[in-house]
Order: structure tokens, then sequence, then C-alpha cells
């Protein structure tokens, strides 16, 4: 298939998940703004990178995910989308009652309501040309959940309540919402703590990827990002016209147990 002419905006999109979205959406032929709060040179060679590797415009824009205004400047910066990615996130690991007050304010803001400020400012544009993709990109914890993961579990299931909602407001205008759940990713975070899991368990590398990181995935392998980008492509495929208001699971079986 081909996104020729579609543009698009992937948020958190300079490394992982949000990256390798953004790399199958320029294979696919789509323009891209790649974002981050960062403003480095080697952000804006990213997108440098993937422009000339692919034949399409790409580039980089910084905005702040935790700030609504810096959300809603992103999308206008970007002169509007076709395609919004909502992917930023981040994570923190503690029991509920010692959990810090500032890092459940900054998960709730990243990962839920950077999705709602950037959602509202580009589906105007959406309706006007009536046609438009919002993708984002929840977690199997959207749908499940598992211990010392309040902040992080409860904002996953915000995005795809929200998903719900916001596809039933925009169905039968040529715009879908969907969230994509992965289960674990392959992601240079995610390889740089292989390392230590097998010191701390004594493991060789396949072992301790099978039975400790991947011990609530029953494929017992990861998913990749090239798998998350590509369905994310999907998505915006004639054959995903009707697909909308729903989650897609990426993740080996783990919210088939």
């Amino acid at each position: 298939m081909t996104l020729q002419g579609r543009r698009a905006i992937v948020t958190g999109s300079n490394s992982g998940i949000g990256l390798g979205i953004a790399v199958e959406l320029a294979r696919a032929g789509a323009s891209v703004v790649l974002n981050s709060f960062t403003d480095r040179p080697e952000d804006h060679a990213l997108a440098d990178r993937l422009a000339a590797e692919h034949g399409v415009p790409v580039r980089y824009i910084r905005a702040d995910m935790s700030k609504g205004d810096d959300c809603r400047a992103l999308v206008d910066q970007a002169g509007g989308c076709d395609i919004l990615v909502n992917n930023a996130g981040i994570q923190h690991v503690a029991p509920i009652d010692e959990f810090p007050v500032e890092k459940w304010d900054a998960i709730l803001a990243i990962n839920l309501t950077s999705a709602f400020h950037t959602t509202a400012a580009a589906l105007p544009g959406m309706k006007a040309r009536g046609w438009g993709r919002v993708i984002n990109v929840a977690s199997a914890h959207g749908l499940t959940a598992s211990p010392f993961k309040s902040a992080y579990v409860a904002a996953k299931h915000g995005v795809v309540g929200l998903t719900k909602a916001a596809a039933l407001e925009v169905a039968g205008q040529g715009i879908t919402v969907n969230a994509i759940c992965p289960g674990y990713v392959l992601t240079p975070l995610v390889e740089a703590q292989i390392p230590d899991q097998m010191k701390v368990h004594g493991m060789d590398r396949d072992t301790v990827i099978r039975e400790v990181m991947l011990v609530r995935q029953p494929s017992r392998q990861f998913a990749t990002v090239e798998q998350i980008g590509g369905t994310a492509v999907w998505l915006c495929s004639a054959a995903a016209d009707q697909v909308t208001g729903t989650t897609i699971s990426v993740d080996g079986g783990w919210t088939a147990l």
C-alpha cells in the first residue's frame, strides 16, 4: 500500500516503538514529523536520515508531552496531520502507598492527557478533509494489570477509553481511532536490561528472556518495533476503513490468558 500524500505525526518517536512506527509510515510513503522533548542535533539528523532513506519529507519538532500547550503547538507547527500516532510514554514502578505523587502526575500527563490534547488539535483538520487516522499506542496494561504499575495501568486503561469515545464522536466522517496494545517489545531500552537480568538470575540470554522477562507473554518472544509499525500502517489502509474504536493486541497471547 502507499500513504503518499499523507502527513503523519508520531509523538515520542526518536527511539523505540515510536521510531519503529515512524520508519514504517515513511516506508509506506507518508511524510513524517518526529517528536520528543529534546532538541539535539542528533534528533534533527535522525529526521534527515529517514528522509534520505525513504524519499519522503521528515522533520523533527521538539514538544514536551507533559504540557498541554506543547502538545497542541506540535500539531500546529506540523501544519496539521492526516495520521496522528500518540506514542509518548514513561514508566515508574512502586507500591501505591509509596508511589511518588510527581511521578503519578507525570505519567498521567504524558501517557494519557497528551493524547487528549493532540487529538483535539488534529481532529478539526481531519474532519475538514474527510479522512484521518488516530492511532493510540496503549499497552497490554491497557487491558489487564500488574502490581506496582498503578499510574501506568491507569493511564493506559484511560487511553483505551479515550480511543473508544473519540471513535464514536467521529464515526462516519472518514476518521478512525484505534489503539495498539503491545506486550513486551524489543526496544533499545529493553535490550539494555537483558545483561543485568542475566547477572541477577544467573541465566543465559535466551533463558532469562523466556523464563523471566517474557514469563507473561505465552509466545515467549518479543514483539518487534517493525511489527508494531506494520500494524499502524495497516490501520491507515483502506482495509481498515471500518476498524474503529477497538484495540489490537500485539502481545504474543498475553491478554488471551
